[in-house]
């Protein structure tokens, strides 16, 4: 019998670090639930990925830095957006009071 997993549930109690878990995954494609508590990118880091990500926002609420933009871009449940490879950009803020659970989806070379 086949049983769906469920984004909501199996969230670990404890977060001292962002979790990140791929759902699945073929060819060049991945797909990724990721879990923020009050999580951000480390002072001077950005991400510099070699694939596109689409991501969504599904709880909590987040903030994002782009390298080539002077205004963050706020997201709030529901909100998403594609990354295009090589945009370097960065975790500002994420909710520190419940969770931040993103769907992220990488494709592309």
């Amino acid at each position: 019998m086949t049983t769906p997993a469920n984004l909501f549930r199996d969230l670990p109690a404890h977060l001292p670090d962002e979790v990140v878990q791929t759902l699945t995954a073929a060819g060049a494609v991945r797909v990724e639930r990721i879990i923020s508590l009050g999580h951000t990118s480390p002072p001077g880091f950005w991400y510099d990925q070699p694939q596109h990500e689409w991501v969504t926002l599904l709880t909590g609420a987040a903030t994002l830095r782009f390298e080539d933009e002077d205004q963050p871009v706020d997201l709030r449940p529901g909100d998403f957006l594609t990354i295009p490879a090589r945009r370097r950009h960065r975790v500002e803020w994420t909710t520190p009071d419940e969770p931040t659970i993103w769907l992220a989806v990488h494709f592309g070379d």
